[in-house]
């Protein structure tokens, strides 16, 4: 698939297009996000949150711009947004027991998707354990507890756009276990 061509189906909502775009330019957003802050965890999460917030506004893309100069603003801005919010909240210091907030779970069904089938259960859990504890932990919630994207998103306190990247993100690195555990059969 060409970039222009997976740009023009993802706004049509094409998954694939949305997957291609995501493996395409992972690596780009989180190199930059990591020379840019050090720290491999918050690059990830920083790289999570520009796909989610690019997927969700892919319609306004712009074919004249290179797509991965797009995202890499869009990292960039997500950045210093996160710096502000850190130094504002430093700054106001709030200890009042009436200020929590109840969560309430949301314990509508919903569809669920379906684990890879031809996996033994047991082997399948060896190669989750082989994912980053915050990816083993979305599988876990998705896929054993069967909750829906909202009960993850209020779960984990993370926008859901969020959570649906991580999730693709978790499934694709998973995937990838799997498929070097077969070919060293």
């Amino acid at each position: 698939m060409e970039i222009n061509e997976a740009i023009k189906r993802a706004k049509m909502n094409d998954q694939k297009a949305f997957n291609y775009l995501l493996d395409r330019y992972w690596d780009d957003v989180y190199g930059f996000q990591l020379k840019r802050i050090q720290n491999e965890n918050d690059a990830e999460d920083i790289t999570i949150q520009t796909f989610s917030k690019a997927f969700d506004r892919i319609e306004t893309f712009d074919e004249s711009y290179k797509f991965k100069t797009w995202l890499i603003a869009i990292s960039k801005n997500i950045h210093i947004d996160l710096l502000r919010k850190e130094e504002r909240s430093i700054a106001k210091v709030i200890s009042h027991d009436d200020d929590h907030a109840y969560k309430v779970l949301d314990e509508s069904p919903s569809p669920e998707d379906i684990i890879i089938t031809e996996q033994h259960l047991a082997k399948l859990l060896l190669d989750i354990k082989k994912l980053k504890p915050h990816y083993q932990k979305i599988i876990n919630l998705r896929y054993f507890q069967e909750l829906s994207y909202k009960e993850i998103s209020n779960q984990l306190g993370e926008p859901i756009n969020n959570v649906k990247v991580k999730l693709l993100r978790a499934k694709k690195l998973l995937a990838d276990i799997i498929k070097m555990q077969k070919s060293k059969a």
